[in-house]
């Protein structure tokens, strides 16, 4: 496996605990310590709110369809633009290392950073002057100076890299202002702020993207193709997963400022961080795009690693010592369609395991897996081993074929997905993915962390599209336009 393909992909963020709420002081606080191409940290928040997500959409009704606030957004292209101009907020290693690739693009100006952080701030500033690109705004005013950024009226893109717990709060914030905007994953942690997410979108008629960067990956990539040629037969089943040794970094306090990542462990036992699984085998499929996934049944292990790996490294005095983990070390899930594929999502950050994100397709052809990448199809491959994937490199995605050894992190696939935005903005062409796809691919978050408590009991997906899933449409899958 190519070196670059088994980075990290954490995408978070940090911040403090406060007994009365977030921190006014360091809610996009961020680890200085932590590798580049890497997240921020997450925030806390505060205990009465804590318990929320752990029920998340508990009294809400998954398969009762609210009523729409505005027209679709499947479709609809960006307007066409010569320069795309970025805010950004959130500077530490998930937003101080992507803001490289935004200057890097042509057609895209970096107007604007937000955080509290001042060092981070000054130092994204002098990397947008050394580009050659004006000096930026920045706005360093505490936790809730991103509205300030986002009221600007000379962005048009807001790029999310913060923590968790206000990507929701962010991405409101800034289509009420009038913007398009881009977040880490997940992009909010309850159904009903996956609801008002879409219904935002449909309203102000502005984009809110999961920026998903593992759907931009080559083999990811060259797997869509494939399926979509039909080298797999009829789709039966896929597989994704984040499966991650997060444990030392959890513990350690100069990667995250504050416990905030070990704390979602006492709150979940579902899936926290379904996206880049589920997201690569959403597309293989075309879920919203002529079908969708309907139920989700988990199941997961009991929680153990955390607390085995306190006692073998963390001092008797040591703060985790009153925490009480029951997110399940391993959790398993199964995603059915309304085609009734199976898709299985695995989510493991808290165990001993080499990164894998698993990123399996089968069909009636053969299928693909990938940790190690390796492929069976009918007829190439007929005496029950394993082919060789580079073989079918003609597949690959036009981006990979233009873009042989992009720059950046996790093997190139944070460029891919940077290159393609600002590409579809200038252009005014329709994303590759849309708020309808966000909201699917996080809505494992809240419902198998449901799903667990009622003992594996399959929870409803909701449609997010309102019935438009049934008609195909273009995806990620795309052709490569003209400039």
């Amino acid at each position: 496996m190519n070196e670059a393909r088994s980075q990290n992909h954490d995408h978070d963020h940090t911040h403090s605990h406060d007994e009365a709420g977030p921190s006014r002081r360091s809610v996009l606080w961020t680890a200085g310590a932590a590798g580049a191409g890497l997240g921020l940290g997450g925030l806390t928040v505060p205990q009465a709110a804590a318990a929320t997500p752990g029920t998340a959409g508990a009294a809400y009704d998954a398969d009762t369809t609210p009523t729409a606030k505005g027209r679709t957004m499947i479709g609809v292209p960006f307007e066409r633009r010569s320069t795309v101009r970025v805010g950004i907020i959130g500077l530490g290693n998930r937003g101080g290392s992507m803001i490289d690739l935004f200057l890097a693009m042509p057609g895209a100006q970096v107007v604007a950073l937000c955080d509290p952080v001042k060092e981070k701030t000054a130092r994204a500033a002098k990397k947008v002057t050394t580009a050659g690109q004006p000096a930026p705004a920045v706005y360093t005013n505490g936790d809730h100076d991103f509205e300030q950024l986002c009221k600007r009226g000379d962005v048009d893109f807001v790029y999310v890299a913060t923590p968790w717990d206000w990507h929701f709060e962010m991405a409101k914030t800034a289509m009420l202002s009038g913007k398009h905007v881009g977040v880490e994953c997940p992009i909010a942690l309850r159904l009903e702020q996956l609801w008002e997410l879409v219904d935002l979108s449909e309203r102000t008629r502005r984009h809110c993207m999961q920026l998903e960067n593992c759907c931009y990956g080559k083999n990811e990539m060259r797997v869509l193709r494939m399926a979509h040629a039909g080298l797999f037969g009829e789709l039966l089943h896929g597989a994704g997963a984040y499966i991650h040794d997060l444990r030392g970094l959890m513990f350690d306090p100069k990667y995250y400022e504050g416990p905030w990542r070990r704390l979602w462990h006492t709150r979940l036992r579902g899936d926290l961080y379904p996206n880049h699984g589920f997201g690569p085998v959403a597309n293989y499929m075309d879920l919203n795009r002529g079908d969708r996934a309907v139920r989700i049944s988990s199941m997961g292990s009991p929680a153990r690693g955390l607390a085995a790996y306190r006692k073998e490294h963390m001092p008797a005095d040591d703060p985790s010592w009153k925490e009480s983990y029951i997110e399940s070390d391993r959790t398993v899930s199964l995603v059915q369609t309304a085609k009734g594929r199976v898709i299985r999502l695995e989510h493991d950050v808290s165990t001993p395991h080499p990164y894998s994100r698993i990123n399996s397709l089968g069909g009636t052809k053969g299928l693909f897996e990938d940790y190690p990448e390796r492929i069976y199809l009918e007829p190439d491959q007929n005496n029950d081993e394993w082919g060789d994937f580079g073989k079918y490199a003609q597949w690959d995605h036009w981006l990979w074929k233009e873009h042989a050894n992009p720059p950046g992190g996790h093997g190139g696939m944070d460029y891919m997905l940077v290159f393609r935005l600002i590409q579809c903005m200038r252009l005014g062409l329709v994303p590759d993915f849309d708020v309808y796809d966000a909201a699917t691919w996080t809505a494992p978050v809240p419902l198998s962390d449901r799903s667990i408590k009622a003992n594996g009991a399959p929870q409803e997906i909701p449609d997010f599209t309102r019935g438009l899933w049934k008609k195909a449409r273009p995806g990620m899958d795309s052709e490569k336009p003209e400039e």
